[in-house]
């Protein structure tokens, strides 16, 4: 066999060029103490953290695979949870950026996340209809909400009550109840989907948008707080409705006959409608924390903001408007009619909501965040559809509440798709250039160290010297530009229709371009005398040009400079000599038939033809001297290929759309690409050898391991087909656990069997015999069998424990039921082995008590089980009843509160003087 040919792996280094993805929305994030000036953008896989005072990104939280698509920060401002493409939920700590809580239980991308009032609970709804409620302090799922038949747009905690509001695009809203899990009212009055929802007025009221340009307002009451409860609900509904004429909106839900007392909760009466601006659907719904401003937008660059009044501002308003009934009775008619007319006055929807103004920002929105600064203000950050962040405040000093923009984040992009890339001699600088703009970056810190204005680019390259650039142009010019000062120095009309390619000659004198004009120019730079200072500058000049009969899309030179190939919309490449000599060599060219092709120039013979993506070849290009080359897709794939073997290298994955174009440095070590999902990818040679059968070997892995993950759900006992109600999702991790809870059985089936032998042969022997130990056992500190089992069980995730345990066959239960109560007898871990215990007896229920063998283990569980959670409990009581003790040392030594009390009485205490103050946004 001979000697396997190494090549050296290419791996993702950085991800730069983008300020924020479309897919996720935008919040607000509180980093060292400060609010309203940092905040989290979805970027691609990642989370960039950027400070709007410096336009700087501070933070990246890294992601793995998968895009982001949507982002939730937790209510003590320590924690961002982050949800994915892929239905997984991780939750990152803002302070050292690390993600160790990851929750897999969604089949498909995150549409919604919340947190409950204390942060301890975190809801997710997706687009597999399902909404599940993780608990975010133990790590795990409590339970799985299901009932809309389409995508999650929304899921709400309610603070006062034990209950969970959703929205879907199935037109229902609808009403869970925490305690029984389940839903209790569906409204109905929606004729499209629901794109958001929001609560206002101390929860007294519910806002909705759907996919017109009304905003549904419904009133909510709680039946606790009716005094009448003996009168069934749906009696009530139909009393309070009988004077409406349209009781088909006016009804708030579906009631069936024989309801539970349980099920009476609450009402939900629609109480009317605000007109949009806008005339498409909302995007986004939100109201600020304190409940008062509520604001949306569509498909457009307006946000449209409102203002909810208070009971006391409604109250003089109603006075107002007795005022002034009771003036136009006296004008009207001279005495007595007044009393009428007072009982007439009513007070509006459109009285109690308020149109404040509207935010007009410069391109379309994709997501917002409200936030209420210190000083009073009202913040508003956009992120819009243009790679941009923009940040507006509104301040209700300023006349007409006018809102400003105080700040936005572009330099760190382009504001559309980049079209070329490419590389200086000295592999430092990275030149990329979109519809607007030029932009050069320094390759080792990813910074934009020159923005330049450009016509829409196609094709670029840096002159030799690294100085100045060359831009080809969709109107046919060629721009040369000199990056020292950032100005055009000269505009060449090179073609008259689009400049698509354009390549520089090896001998670096001169340049050849091809455009939709039909035609191949050749160019030389030449030195010119500049008008306006005595040194002469650089130009070029065009010295011969070869007509053809299709348009021209791609030029190359070859690296000897004796050829130039063309290829042309007919599908064609045709070789040209430069001069008369003849030379022989290899050309690649990729096509939009998804395939690679590799020719020989000595009789143009196709040497192979190579099925390269699964869409659309966008570009190729060599690595200088030699022969493996890369090639970019719309399939958001990047392959290194060997034309000498015609051998598929490796797959450099990480766009999450079309990839446009490529540009390898001049040393090999470096490739920069650009896609349709904004973002510039810089990709690293390593020193390490890659062979590709360990390359196709790993390939082969990964593809066995994505389908153990996409295999059924295991079944459970008394579930029908279809129903799976537990919050966690099989992945290759939860079944990597369960093979090694599995092998940590067996290993201490086999070691206690050994144990008994040696015991035995001990006796016969009539002398100790030494026992040889297990290397494993060793590895972990020469431990028993039964704590080796006890570290497995620790190093499994909180969040991964009750799928691995679902995974694990019936067999090795008994024996994990008794190294349990094993455990449990020794009071180590006592939290996690009953989570762990009781989610084995649930499961496997019937077959345990169906087993007369394990009702004694079972009736021993039971004993130290109690014993033992009572004195975690009471341990855990012991050091509240303690804190509590020294809460009050404390505050009678310093006179000060403590802990909470204190923060909600500061809280408490700047709410009333910003009311006093401001009166924020009081309109007249």
């Amino acid at each position: 066999m001979g000697l396997t040919k190494q090549y050296l792996r290419y791996v993702a280094s950085a991800v730069f060029g983008l300020i924020g993805s479309q897919k996720g929305n935008i919040v607000f994030v509180t980093l060292r103490g400060e609010k309203g000036r940092y905040v989290a953008v979805p970027a691609c896989e990642h989370v960039f953290i950027w400070d709007l005072r410096k336009g700087e990104k501070i933070l990246i939280l890294q992601g793995l695979k998968q895009e982001v698509t949507c982002l939730c920060p937790s209510p003590d401002g320590l924690h961002l949870a982050v949800g994915y493409e892929d239905g997984s939920v991780r939750i990152f700590s803002l302070l050292s950026g690390e993600g160790n809580v990851t929750f897999n239980g969604h089949r498909a991308a995150i549409t919604s996340l919340k947190y409950d009032q204390l942060g301890g609970r975190l809801a997710s709804g997706s687009k597999d209809t399902d909404i599940i409620v993780w608990d975010v302090i133990n790590e795990s799922g409590l339970y799985r909400l299901k009932g809309h038949k389409d995508a999650i747009t929304q899921a709400l905690f309610l603070q006062g009550k034990n209950l969970l509001l959703s929205s879907g695009k199935d037109t229902m809203v609808k009403w869970w109840d925490l305690d029984t899990q389940h839903c209790f009212r569906t409204t109905v009055g929606h004729r499209t989907e629901v794109w958001g929802l929001v609560l206002v007025s101390e929860e007294k009221r519910l806002i909705t948008g759907a996919s017109d340009s009304e905003l549904r307002a419904w009133d909510i009451a709680y039946l606790q707080e009716i005094e009448d409860l003996g009168e069934p609900e749906p009696k009530k509904i139909k009393g309070s409705s009988a004077g409406k004429q349209d009781t088909r909106e006016a009804e708030g839900g579906i009631i069936e006959g024989d309801e539970a007392p349980e099920d009476r909760i609450l009402t939900c009466t629609k109480a009317g409608s605000l007109m949009r601006e806008g005339r498409d659907r909302v995007v986004n719904l939100a109201a600020d924390k304190t409940g008062r401003i509520l604001a949306c937008h569509g498909n457009d660059s307006v946000l449209e903001l409102f203002y909810i009044l208070s009971k006391e501002e409604m109250q003089k308003k109603m006075e107002k408007k007795m005022k002034r009934a009771r003036k136009k009775a006296r004008l009207n008619s001279g005495k007595g009619e007044e009393e009428d007319l007072e009982v007439k006055v009513e007070m509006t929807l459109q009285d109690e909501i308020q149109r404040v103004t509207n935010i007009k920002t410069s391109a379309k929105i994709k997501s917002f965040d409200l936030i209420h600064s210190p000083q009073g203000e009202l913040k508003a950050v956009f992120l819009l559809q243009n790679n941009l962040i923009e940040l507006y405040s509104l301040s209700p000093l300023t006349p007409a509440l006018q809102p400003v923009r105080t700040s936005r984040v572009t330099l760190g992009g382009h504001r559309s798709d980049v079209r070329t890339l490419s590389f200086s001699s000295d592999n430092m600088a990275v030149l990329s250039a979109a519809a607007d703009s030029i932009k050069v970056w320094n390759r080792s810190t990813l910074q934009c160290i020159r923005t330049m204005a450009c016509d829409y680019a196609l094709c670029s390259f840096f002159v030799p010297g690294d100085r100045q650039v060359v831009i080809g142009t969709k109107t046919g010019k060629l721009q040369l530009c000199d990056l020292a000062s950032g100005t055009l120095l000269e505009m060449v009309d090179a073609h008259n229709g689009a400049v698509w390619s354009v390549s520089l000659s090896p001998d670096q004198r001169g340049f050849v371009t091809g455009g939709a004009d039909k035609a191949v120019k050749f160019w030389d730079f030449e030195l010119v005398k500049d008008e306006n200072s005595p040194q002469k500058r650089l130009s070029v000049t065009q010295t011969r040009a070869l007509q053809l009969e299709e348009d021209v899309l791609c030029v190359r030179y070859s690296p000897d400079q004796k050829l130039v190939a063309v290829s042309l919309l007919d599908c064609t490449v045709k070789v040209f000599y430069v001069d008369t000599l003849k030379d022989g060599a290899l050309i690649a060219t990729g096509s939009a038939d998804r395939s690679v092709k590799i020719w020989g120039l000595d009789f143009g013979d196709c040497h192979k033809s190579l099925f390269a993506h699964d869409d659309s070849v966008m570009y190729l290009q060599f690595v200088p001297k030699t022969h493996l080359f890369f090639t970019s897709g719309k399939d958001r794939k990047i392959k290194q290929w060997d034309a000498d073997r015609f051998e598929h290298v490796q797959t450099l994955e990480g766009h999450h759309q079309e990839i446009w174009c490529l540009a390898v440095s001049p040393s090999g070590d470096y490739v920069v690409s650009s896609s349709h999902d904004k973002s510039l990818r810089l990709w690293e040679r390593t020193r390490e050898p890659l062979i590709l059968e360990d390359e196709r070997e790993l390939q082969r892995e990964a593809e066995y391991e994505e389908s153990v993950a996409k295999e059924g759900q295991p079944a459970v006992p008394g579930e029908t087909q279809g129903e799976n109600y537990f919050t966690g999702k099989k992945t290759i991790e939860t079944v990597k656990a369960a093979e090694r809870i599995m092998e940590a059985v067996e290993l201490y089936r086999e070691e206690t069997a050994k144990m008994k032998e040696h015991k035995a042969i001990c006796k016969a022997a009539g002398k100790e015999v030494p026992l040889p130990t297990n290397p494993i056992l060793m590895a972990y500190g020469n431990i028993s069998p039964s704590a080796y089992v006890l570290e497995i069980f620790k190093g499994i995730k909180s969040s991964e424990l009750e799928e691995s345990l679902l995974v694990l066959p019936f067999s090795y239960v008994p024996d994990v039921l008794s190294l349990l109560q094993e455990f449990i007898q020794l009071g180590s871990d006592v939290e996690p082995l009953c989570k762990g215990l009781f989610f084995l007896l649930r499961i496997h229920f019937g077959q345990i008590t169906s087993n007369q063998m394990l009702v004694p283990l079972i009736e021993k569980l039971k004993e130290t089980t109690i014993s033992k959670v009572r004195q975690v409990r009471d341990v855990i009581g012991f050091n509240i009843a303690g804190l509590e003790f020294l809460k009050r040392e404390c505050e009678a030594k310093s006179e000060v509160m403590f802990y909470a009390d204190a923060t909600s009485h500061l809280e408490e205490k700047k709410r009333k003087r910003r009311k006093r103050e401001k009166l924020i946004l009081t309109l007249t």
